[in-house]
């Protein structure tokens, strides 16, 4: 999986939220969201779960996550 993290934090913008409160929808530390942005590691459940969070079309997400 390639992240695009500039496309994940507009998009994260464009909705209206922030990344500590992405990651706390999501479960996660705000610094871990921020690791996992840096290091390109998110697992596919994490990936899926921010698609809902953001409400993400799968054009949208594809073009984030792959």
């Amino acid at each position: 999986m390639m992240l695009d993290v500039q496309k994940l934090k507009g998009k994260i913008v464009e909705k209206g939220k922030s990344v500590e409160v992405v990651s706390a929808d999501l479960g996660i530390n705000p610094s871990t969201f921020y690791r996992k942005m840096k290091n390109n590691s998110f697992e596919i459940r994490e990936a899926d779960e921010i698609m809902k969070i953001l409400s993400l079309t799968h054009e949208e997400a594809s073009a984030i996550f792959f």
